[in-house]
């Protein structure tokens, strides 16, 4: 951590402030800092200063001391009730984000901004090339500063795969036929990227099928996405990296070329030089199967090898075993109750003007749901089990399973790929998708998403 002289240099310096401001900024500063510090008698004069100013404009400061501080933590908690009118009755740090996520109106002090950059860069100073001055004023994010947290890695502590070794199906040895993958097809050229492998990863940049890709993997989510990485008006294809930081409980991926971050689940940059781009990152198709079940569909597959460049644990069912197995988060975000647990699965579509999700138990008792969306009908093909959807047009056409066969209206067969549904005649488009826990789809989304409910 940051010594106290270096500390106020560094906020003040980032300020930027007229002279005459700066010794008010200090005395705010020295406040924030105050709260981390276990000196009984710093600490105490810092709490006592911060409820008598009586002003809510601090909370985020106490709540990042929750986190961080050497002091008594039930102490920062009165103090957070007395300025707030709060009625959270705990001293968790997790439950004052979920009431600091519920009260946006709530400003933050104009000095926050250079106490939360001065305090992250103490824990990484490759962290300021994310948290440039100019870039971390409210006016120039796109979610708030408050509310992003420091995932517990440094920048690029979990690294991207770039251009990884592929092998031949038959030589991965290493799997087992239930292991999962994520299975993407790309004019013709078809992979398999295990969960096992990029769940110690969470990114590959690649260029599969001649289209440059990126698959952005949050673990914490359990959502999985594959984005193009060519943007019009830029020259190179865009390379992604972990950043090390979350917003509610999602990883803030980076781009290596501006340094922006961007939320995983948007595919949208939300802090730095390409807020207000307009870029969005178009998504492309891809699936979780069992290993067994993307081999044998598709022969000609390549698959990850295990020689990465890292080491790392790559068994089945290690990376993430006991969050994956946990109905908890590890980091706080409100939870819509729509349904029953907060990590259920869900698969979601983000196309033709809106959102929509189905959960993956409704696929419990069927493998086919016929269903629309925005006017637009879909055919949507799942297995609970292991976690697959695969999403069509249908056009006029209602689907059902017949003896593993993909039968239409009127008992004609329809042939299931990566990249359609045909029978000969006619070709129905996969539409993007991917699976996610239901807490993250809808946090992100909220009411703008529709959600199945046959």
């Amino acid at each position: 951590m940051l010594t106290r002289r270096v500390f106020i240099g560094s906020s003040l310096s980032a300020l930027g402030l007229p002279v005459a401001a700066q010794t008010a900024a200090t005395e705010m500063l020295e406040l924030q800092w105050a709260v981390l510090s276990g000196h009984r008698e710093t600490f105490r004069s810092a709490l006592a200063t911060i409820e008598a100013r009586g002003n809510p404009d601090l909370a985020a400061s106490l709540i990042t001391g929750l986190r961080f501080t050497r002091g008594p933590r039930g102490e920062i908690a009165e103090s957070l009730r007395k300025i707030t009118g709060a009625k959270v009755e705990t001293d968790s740090w997790f439950d004052w984000m979920l009431w600091q996520e519920a009260n946006p109106q709530i400003t933050p002090h104009p000095t926050f901004p250079a106490f939360k950059k001065a305090l992250l860069t103490s824990i990484d100073p490759n962290f300021d090339i994310f948290l440039k001055d100019e870039f971390i004023t409210p006016e120039k994010m796109k979610i708030r500063l408050e509310e992003i947290t420091w995932g517990g890695v440094r920048k690029d502590g979990i690294p991207s795969l770039d251009n990884p070794d592929l092998i031949a199906a038959a030589d991965a040895s290493y799997m087992r036929e239930d292991d999962l993958v994520f299975g993407v097809s790309i004019n013709g050229d078809t992979r398999a990227y295990p969960l096992r492998i990029m769940g110690w990863h969470e990114m590959f940049n690649e260029v599969i099928g001649g289209v440059p890709v990126a698959l952005a993997y949050c673990t914490l989510c359990g959502s999985g996405i594959l984005f193009e990485t060519q943007v019009e008006g830029r020259a190179k294809p865009l390379v992604f990296g972990s950043s090390g930081f979350l917003y509610r409980s999602n990883k803030l991926m980076f781009d290596r070329e501006t340094h922006s971050l961007w939320n995983q689940f948007t595919g949208k940059p939300v802090v730095g030089p390409l807020v207000n781009s307009g870029i969005a990152l178009k998504q492309r198709p891809v699936v979780i199967t069992d290993w067994a079940s993307w081999w044998a569909s598709n022969p000609d597959t390549r698959i990850l090898s295990l020689q990465t460049g890292h080491r790392r644990d790559y068994g089945s069912g290690v990376v993430y075993n006991e969050y994956f197995a946990s109905p908890d988060l590890m980091f706080p975000i409100q939870v819509d109750e729509r349904l029953a647990l907060q990590k259920d699965y869900v698969f979601g579509i983000r196309q033709f003007g809106g959102a929509k999700a189905w959960p993956l138990k409704a696929f419990k008792t069927r493998k086919v749901i016929n269903d629309e969306m925005l006017g637009t009908p879909l055919v949507l093909i799942g297995d609970e089990r292991t976690r697959t959807v695969r999403a069509y047009e249908r056009g006029a056409h209602a689907f059902r399973s017949d003896g593993g066969r993909m039968v239409d209206e009127t008992g004609a067969v329809w042939n299931v790929t990566e990249q359609e549904l045909s029978n000969g005649e006619t070709s129905l488009p996969r539409v993007a998708g991917h699976v996610a826990y239901w807490f993250a789809w809808n946090g992100y989304l909220g009411a703008e998403s529709e959600l199945y409910d046959g």
